[in-house]
């Protein structure tokens, strides 16, 4: 989904939310934190001035007229509550069930409203110069330890990963995968002949760059310095990074960039890197058709329906790999902490493996 996008939800939904929200999100566009971080956060608020209202904790008619003096004497007792709503939704029986949610989408909620309450009780300023309030609730609130090890997770992503066969994956989409297009399909080998070179790009700088979905379809012509291997993009929170690509990916590069002008005509108005054709005129592809792309491309090649973010999740783990560094990788990915970068140690990391298969050959000479 485009930036733009997101913006227009975001201010359809922060009309809906109390004023000290309408607030909070002033000041986070202007941080800032990006469009779809903020969307994610009023929905998530949303969700949680709703169950104060059906509690009975708001004792108010909408969502809007939550007065902060709720938010400030709310207990632990009370927030342990909505922890346990958030863990314990029913999986979906009938028609209008919500499903249950995973650990880790508990921890987003929990984070959000943490961020809030930082907000209200450190950041915000009122008319004398003081927060709205000074206790914060959320810091009594611990968040849910994952119902996975490292270890499981890694196991569970490997196999759709390309640590082996990135090159053929995406010589694959040069040279084979029209002809894998029945015969009959001829609209669609039409559209891939349009798009072949703009797609073979779009995988390989994720490949070679670890770049997120919207980093790339939110990049612009000029911000890929090809001669210098490297591309500015937006990184969450709103900073600019110049983030290093592998020279080896070059060359599946250099074909789109020869042909966009003439293919895609681009105008002043669209100066994205990568475009898309529209009925009228030309516009900067989204996040959700690099999603149906990958998809479709990743399960020609192997039969395995990928994301974009297994494309990053490859580049992270055979940079590891090389480096057995996770600072490197964390800079690379553009992460503030090497927190995350754990999963791709186990991901790449043969010596367990290494250590049994020893062992059972020592067995074998006992």
């Amino acid at each position: 989904m485009q930036a733009q996008v997101y913006v227009q939800l975001n201010e359809k939904l922060v009309q809906q939310l109390p004023g000290y929200v309408q607030k909070y999100y002033l000041e986070k566009t202007v941080v800032p934190l990006s469009p779809a971080t903020l969307y994610q956060y009023l929905n998530e608020f949303k969700r949680f001035f709703t169950w104060l209202i059906d509690t009975g904790i708001a004792p108010v008619e909408s969502i809007n007229q939550i007065p902060l003096t709720v938010l400030e004497h709310l207990r632990k007792e009370d927030l342990g509550l909505y922890k346990a709503f958030l863990l314990n939704r029913s999986k979906a029986t009938t028609k209008n069930s919500q499903g249950s949610l995973s650990h880790r989408t508990v921890n987003r909620s929990l984070n959000a409203l943490a961020a809030l309450f930082r907000y209200l009780t450190e950041e915000s300023e009122n008319e004398h110069g003081e927060p709205y309030f000074y206790r914060n609730v959320m810091k009594k609130i611990s968040l849910v330890p994952d119902s996975e090890t490292l270890q499981t997770r890694a196991r569970n992503i490997k196999s759709q990963l390309m640590l082996n066969n990135d090159h053929q994956y995406l010589d694959f989409i040069q040279n084979q995968y029209y002809d894998q297009l029945p015969a009959t399909s001829t609209r669609q080998k039409k559209m891939f002949q349009r798009d072949q070179e703009r797609d073979v790009a779009i995988n390989a700088l994720m490949l070679g760059s670890g770049i997120r979905v919207s980093e790339l379809t939110n990049a612009n012509w000029d911000d890929l310095n090809f001669k210098q291997a490297q591309i500015k993009v937006l990184r969450k929170g709103g900073k600019y990074d110049l983030v290093p690509i592998a020279q080896w990916v070059l060359p599946y590069i250099a074909p789109y960039l020869k042909i966009r002008t003439q293919r895609y005509q681009p105008t002043p108005d669209t100066p994205a890197l990568f475009l898309t054709k529209g009925r009228a005129a030309p516009r900067r592809i989204n996040s959700a058709t690099v999603e149906l792309l990958v998809a479709k491309y990743s399960e020609a090649f192997n039969h395995v329906r990928i994301t974009p973010h297994k494309l990053r999740h490859t580049l992270a783990s055979k940079l590891y790999l090389e480096t057995k560094n996770e600072k490197l990788v964390a800079t690379q990915l553009g992460q503030s902490s090497t927190k995350a970068t754990g999963l791709y140690t186990h991901i790449v990391d043969t010596q367990q493996k290494d250590a049994l298969d020893h062992l059972n050959q020592s067995f074998k000479k006992d």
